[in-house]
């Protein structure tokens, strides 16, 4: 019995191949807890497609996948002096962000990052003069923007990367390849179709992972059925049930990331409304589960447990069987499955 992880392998590679035609140079981004199918699965997928470059987030990530993908790992935090070594192979390309990042990899290969509207790390405008000297001692592979995802001041994200070709180029500085984040597959060939003589390679990861919302389904095995009535105690907490109905014990439980939740940004009026009302009802205890019967979500019925969740279902719902499974809205970041089973 277990939280399994779905995948209609097919279709969720087409859409890899889909991707992958709309940007060419394409650099696959396996990262975290490689978007939800695993470090190793992604590693796979990356070969499958002929990728010569897969994105990782940490120098940690990258002696872990190593000797999963033969091609360059490319590292997408910036190296800090002081960090801990990590022993890489010479196949391992190190982002910076700072001159002196640069000074401290002699002999590495390095793609420099250059501060976007994102405002998180990279080189600015004024440090452009000292890179010359800098990057003489170390193997430059190429330049890299990271840029946001929404643009709520109407600005171009073309014209964002313009600007900043044109300040390499004034700093005669080598624009072989620019790495190139969050843009849209017409974008990019406005930029290659500007800048023949520069090499544009997209680092992907969601889009091309879980970019097709149907290729792939979370569900939780139910493990347990007990009919309860109004008034009766039950969970660690001896609460009350509220009405007749079921306690359905479903496997998926805080270490699969189930009742775990990373902040959302919300635009407009009804978005906050519906936060603040989910904010008010978990205040009495009433929080809902990511988990469906019925063709509802259900509410859990006490917080989830390390391995499993208790859901209540009201007695006019269908009562689920011991083997059925649920299906489970869940977040591929944040959630770590028991299985995966292609189909």
């Amino acid at each position: 019995m277990a939280l399994t992880l779905y995948v209609d392998t097919a279709r969720w590679r087409a859409h890899h191949k889909h991707v992958q035609e709309q940007f060419p140079g394409l650099v696959p981004v396996c990262k975290g807890n490689g978007y939800g199918f695993g470090h190793e699965r992604l590693a796979e997928e990356a070969t499958r497609l002929g990728s010569d470059v897969l994105a990782v987030g940490t120098t940690y990530e990258a002696a872990r996948i190593k000797d999963w993908f033969s091609g360059d790992l490319l590292v997408l935090t910036p190296y800090r002096r002081g960090e801990e070594p990590v022993p890489l192979p010479d196949r391992v390309i190190r982002s910076v962000s700072s001159v002196d990042g640069v000074y401290g990899l002699v002999g590495a290969r390095v793609v420099i990052e250059v501060m976007s509207s994102m405002k998180r790390h990279g080189v600015s405008e004024q440090d452009l003069p000292q890179l010359h000297s800098a990057i003489e001692n170390v193997r430059l592979e190429g330049f890299a923007i990271h840029l946001p995802l929404d643009r709520t001041d109407g600005s171009d994200a073309v014209e964002e990367v313009i600007g900043w070709m044109d300040r390499l180029r004034a700093a005669r500085l080598p624009l072989h390849t620019m790495f190139v984040s969050h843009l849209k597959a017409d974008e990019l060939a406005r930029l290659q179709q500007q800048f023949p003589q520069t090499r544009f390679r997209a680092r992907i990861g969601t889009r091309l992972w879980l970019g097709d919302h149907e290729a792939t389904e979370y569900r939780g095995a139910v493990l347990d059925v007990t009919r309860v009535a109004k008034g009766d105690r039950f969970g660690y907490r001896q609460q009350k049930a509220a009405s007749d109905g079921y306690l359905v014990v479903v496997a998926g439980g805080t270490s699969h990331g189930v009742g775990l939740e990373a902040p959302k940004a919300l635009h407009g009026v009804m978005p906050r409304a519906k936060g603040v009302a989910r904010a008010g009802l978990a205040t009495v205890n009433r929080n809902l589960s990511p988990f469906v019967w019925g063709g509802k979500q259900r509410w859990f019925a006490e917080p989830p447990h390390m391995q499993v969740s208790i859901l209540f279902v009201p007695a006019d719902a269908p009562e689920p069987k011991v083997g059925e499974e649920l299906v489970a809205h869940l977040r591929h970041t944040t959630t770590q499955f028991d299985r995966l089973l292609d189909r």
